[in-house]
């Protein structure tokens, strides 16, 4: 059982509160959401769609910013109708803006510890839009994954406006597809959620646990450093230290078996077209599995997250699986010494 513990300063005999999880809550699964196979097929197709069609067009390196709009359909799952397709059309901008200034990055070969520092400036400024926006899923981590995954891409000047065009383009299309069920269904929408409150701590926790994994990251020299900082911002965009300790443990748990599951994928070297159904395949199994259990379902995002990265550039398989297990690992610990350096600090006075 993992325990963070921290000491309270009323009484030689008060017990010491904890952050503490076991196998169970790992294996834990949740009640199926309503409506999780409409969720899948819409971010199934969403995803489908926009990578084939940038493959068809003998443009697969676009396929990695057609892919980071598309996640636009990941947001506002337990929404419908316009409140669904307003959070969606504010997440697709902050993905579209990560889409570009990542592509700034690469075509200004900037070096690695620049990404860091931009890495935490989306770390803050996505937290506070989240808050602020009430995006679901909450957080900046898919800001982050954008913007290092398009960071590491051989883009040159003339390819950030096309990956701003292909990104738009392809959270339009999300958003369309997010958008057929009001058309379809022509139900009343629920009344848009109340805006949540901006002044949150969040920011500077998501800062600070991003900046330690990247920077640990970085001065290891390992490949892929936004991995660490996207596995250090995951366990952050859920409510509590508790669910947070137990979503870093899902985070590990689920990469390192994840990683035997990426194996035989990796290795079958497959072309664009098979390369891309099966992304669409994953993503579908992962929607249908987030909302039970987050570490089951990184058996599917972590190779998924791999061969996404294939599409633009092919890399070494035992660097890629070396880079992300290690790097999670790094992410994982950043967050967990945050939250145990704050249930410390919060329990003993």
């Amino acid at each position: 059982m993992w325990r963070l513990a921290g000491r309270r300063r009323t009484g030689p005999t008060a017990r010491p509160p904890t952050l503490d999880f076991g196998v169970r809550d790992l294996l834990r699964l949740n009640p199926v959401p309503p409506g999780s196979h409409r969720i899948a097929l819409r971010a199934g197709i969403s995803v489908a769609v926009p990578l084939l069609t940038v493959v068809a067009l003998g443009r697969t390196p676009w396929a990695v910013y057609a892919a980071f709009g598309a996640f636009t359909s990941l947001y506002g799952r337990n929404h419908v109708h316009l409140p669904r397709a307003v959070m969606q059309a504010t997440a697709a901008v902050g993905l579209v803006t990560c889409v570009a200034l990542g592509a700034l990055l690469a075509a200004g070969s900037a070096g690695p510890w620049v990404l860091v520092l931009a890495a935490v400036g989306v770390a803050g400024l996505g937290s506070v839009a989240s808050t602020v926006l009430d995006w679901h899923p909450s957080g900046p981590l898919f800001l982050i994954f954008a913007l290092g995954t398009v960071s590491a891409t051989d883009a040159a000047w003339s390819d950030v406006p096309v990956a701003i065009f292909v990104s738009a383009a392809s959270a339009a299309f999300a958003l369309a597809v997010g958008s057929i069920g009001a058309v379809v269904a022509r139900t009343p929408s629920r009344p848009r959620p109340r805006l949540a409150s901006p002044r949150s701590p969040d920011p500077l926790r998501y800062m600070l646990a991003v900046a330690v994994a990247g920077a640990v990251a970085t001065a290891a020299g390992l490949g892929h450093p936004w991995w660490a900082m996207v596995a250090a911002a995951a366990p952050l965009s859920v409510r509590g230290r508790s669910h947070q300790a137990l979503r870093a443990g899902h985070r590990i748990a689920g990469t390192l078996l994840g990683l035997l599951t990426s194996i035989p994928l990796l290795l079958l070297e497959l072309d664009p077209v098979p390369l891309v159904l099966v992304v669409v395949v994953l993503q579908v199994v992962t929607e249908l599995l987030v909302g039970r259990n987050y570490g089951l379902a990184l058996l599917f995002i972590t190779p998924m997250a791999l061969l996404m990265g294939q599409l633009g550039t092919a890399h070494s398989s035992p660097d890629l699986l070396l880079d992300r297990g290690v790097e999670t690992l790094i992410g994982a610990a950043a967050a967990v010494l945050l939250l145990a350096v704050e249930n410390r600090r919060a329990h003993q006075w």
